[in-house]
């Protein structure tokens, strides 16, 4: 186990560059398996949930080569179906491989995810959408069995945008025979970084970023290569860092319309940001104004995944903020940590109603999910005195690289320790 010890009380300053997308990278690694070939995959964010899932694909028979933020993986020839169970109880985002494995072999047997528990995230819509495509799927003793002899391409709708669900069909049906349609799809940006890696194997897919998106299936796939898009929820950790330490950093390496729900709701706060074009200025104020109202929601609205460290924001915010979580339950563990440190927090169902005080005060804390663990350390920066953080390596590091070392290089006194 790891633990930050933050001393807290120091404006964050300085430059730091946004790392590739945790999201994004974790699917374009299982669509490595459908080509068959070599794929080249550049900007390979060095997190604890990229080499689980690099193992994964090891030990299924791909051979996996790591060149620094660059990954090769080669998907030649016949590859083991069975996804050990491990690593998919651990990473919720390992589902992802049983669209993938469908595509490529028409079977799989996968166990029920785990992951952070922010509530439930039930895998019926990936399901539904796969036994349109022609998938028998049977459910015993905490296994998933798919199979099929062909998958025939079919018009889908999902009765919610889930980002995993449209990921898992488009996977499953880029072999399929005809058309597939995925009506009311995710629109998140990681989706179309999808579409276009997808694409440069061989596939034809159109309409990612828009709700509708069509996939016409195909026999011929051939070797790519491709960089993953900048994390958009990393690059917004930051800028809240900026902001609750009423720092001043520039964010490199970003793309600016990913970011513009929560830079909206930064600037309503107070700061004062400046756009250039990769890359985003903030400065943070001497005191922060309190939000009227933050409503998570699909893209492109406020993401789920700034909630928690947006909440840490509010904390010390001037008079009183409330958040509404609509798209998962259960996503308030933090708060629960944030009490104490001296936060004005009351939760009632999905609303968070926080009064902010003028200051935090630092307190022994524990990391619950990797999101609300990083809005601790953005509460531990803010706050008056000592704040250890425990538990990181199991939250926090999963979607966070070197963490500490690049707050470190922005003037945070921040220290990781192995327990």
């Amino acid at each position: 186990m790891s633990r930050y010890i933050i001393n807290g009380g120091k404006k964050l300053e300085g430059e730091i560059e946004s790392d590739g997308s945790k999201n994004s990278v974790l699917p374009i690694l299982a669509a490595s398996l459908i080509n068959g070939n070599e794929s080249i995959i550049h900007n390979i964010p060095e997190l604890k949930d990229v080499h689980t899932l690099s193992n994964v694909l090891e030990n299924i028979g791909c051979k996996v080569e790591y060149n620094g933020n660059t990954m090769v993986i080669n998907s030649k020839g016949e590859l083991n179906t069975n996804i050990p169970e491990k690593p998919v109880k651990e990473m919720r985002s390992s589902i992802i491989l049983m669209g993938a494995m469908l595509g490529r072999f028409k079977k799989v047997m996968i166990s029920y995810p785990g992951g952070c528990e922010i509530g439930p995230r039930p895998i019926d819509l990936h399901l539904m959408g796969l036994k349109k495509l022609g998938v028998n799927i049977t459910e015993s003793h905490g296994y998933i069995t798919c199979q099929c002899d062909k998958l025939i391409g079919k018009e889908i709708h999902l009765d919610y945008p889930s980002v995993g669900a449209t990921e898992n069909i488009m996977l499953a049906a880029v072999s399929a025979e005809g058309v597939t349609i995925i009506q009311n799809a995710a629109r998140e940006p990681e989706i179309i970084d999808l579409q276009e890696f997808m694409n440069k194997t061989g596939a034809n897919i159109i309409g990612a970023g828009s709700s509708t998106i069509k996939i016409l299936g195909t026999k011929k796939f051939c070797n790519a290569e491709h960089t993953i898009i900048p994390d958009r929820i990393v690059a917004g950790t930051f800028l809240i860092a900026a902001a609750i330490t009423g720092g001043t950093i520039l964010l490199k390496n970003v793309l600016i319309d990913h970011l513009k729900p929560l830079m909206s709701k930064l600037t309503e706060s107070g700061c004062s940001i400046e756009k250039f074009e990769n890359a985003i200025k903030i400065r943070g104020p001497k005191r922060l104004n309190a939000i009227d109202i933050v409503r998570t929601q699909p893209y492109p609205g406020f993401p789920t995944d700034l909630q928690a460290q947006f909440m840490s924001l509010t904390t010390i915010a001037k008079g009183t903020s409330i958040i509404v979580e609509t798209v998962f339950e259960n996503r308030y563990k933090h708060a629960e940590e944030l009490l104490k440190m001296g936060a004005k927090i009351k939760i009632d169902g999905r609303t968070a109603i926080i009064r902010g005080v003028k200051e935090l005060t630092g307190a022994r804390l524990t990391a619950k999910d990797l999101r609300g663990g990083a809005a601790l350390v953005l509460a531990g920066l803010a706050a008056e005195g000592i704040t250890t953080i425990d538990n990181t390596d199991n939250h926090i590091e999963r979607g966070y690289a070197d963490f500490d070392v690049k707050l470190k290089k922005l003037g945070a006194d921040i220290t990781k320790v192995d327990l």
